[in-house]
């Protein structure tokens, strides 16, 4: 991995990587809040029926009546235009592309309707960020988004493994009400092999990033972490929803962020 696959480019000229960071950064997570408020807020408009029947969402804004119809289309609203406005600011390629996640996150609430598949739009609905990071600062298709390809599909992966944790919560209510999941397809036994085989599908992603982007022993080691909590704590602990996907999950993401900072630092 060399420097100028995380420099920034802006017009054509290539700018230390100090340079003019910090703003593309503001940028960056005020498109990425933007997109998230739009997927969430999508996502609850599409199910707000089913989730006044589950008695596990039934609690939540819409159902309850906290929340009108017209304020979540009001949120929805304006997330797009944050998503959008940050887009703009940050480059053409950016601005140009920018209506496929709002796309997915338009489409990915139905599925369930129609698929056992649907966990792999909600990971998809995550999978864009990396690759949405990487044109924030290099406005370019090189050699240089391999790392990022890498880091794209290991999140596919991961979020489809885990959401398929998470819907194990759901195994009885989907079949009552003919949703699509993997649990209620499958069972929850067999539901939670498929996600530990995604899950190894997704390590074996991530290990791809390091072989086309890192080296050193640090590296390795927050690697094998991953592997840990990832590949045997996270599936060890599935029937532990509340576990597995709040707080062991969060762990793995921490862990993940952690190897791409610190090898993006050792690697320049």
């Amino acid at each position: 991995m060399t420097l100028g696959y995380f420099a920034i480019i802006r017009n054509g000229e290539v700018l230390p990587l100090s340079a003019t960071l910090w703003m593309i950064g503001i940028w960056i997570l005020a498109a990425a809040t933007g997109a998230r408020t739009v997927g969430f807020a999508m996502n609850r408009i599409v199910d707000r029926h089913i989730d006044a029947k589950n008695p596990r969402t039934a609690i939540r804004d819409l159902p309850t009546g906290k929340m009108s119809l017209r304020q979540a289309y009001g949120v929805l609203l304006g997330g797009t235009v944050l998503y959008l406005f940050a887009a703009s600011q940050l480059n053409s390629l950016c601005l140009i592309l920018s209506p496929i996640p709002l796309a997915v996150f338009c489409l990915y609430p139905f599925l369930k309707r129609f698929t056992i598949f649907s966990h792999f739009g909600v990971g998809l609905s995550l999978a864009l960020g990396p690759l949405g990071g990487y044109f924030a600062i290099r406005p370019v298709i090189d050699a240089g988004i391999i790392p990022a390809f890498f880091l794209m599909l290991f999140t596919w992966l991961w979020v489809t493994g885990f959401d398929i944790i998470y819907s194990t919560s759901d195994e009885e209510f989907d079949k009552k009400e003919g949703l699509l999941s993997f649990p209620s397809r499958f069972g929850k036994n067999k539901a939670l092999k498929y996600s530990a085989i995604i899950h190894i599908f997704a390590f074996a992603l991530l290990s791809g990033l390091y072989f086309s982007a890192f080296s050193g022993s640090i590296i390795v080691a927050i690697l094998l972490l991953c592997a840990g909590y990832l590949l045997y704590l996270e599936q060890k602990k599935s029937d532990d929803v509340e576990l597995a996907f709040f707080k062991i999950n969060i762990v793995i993401g921490f862990v993940v962020f952690a190897f791409v900072i610190i090898g993006v630092e050792l690697s320049i």
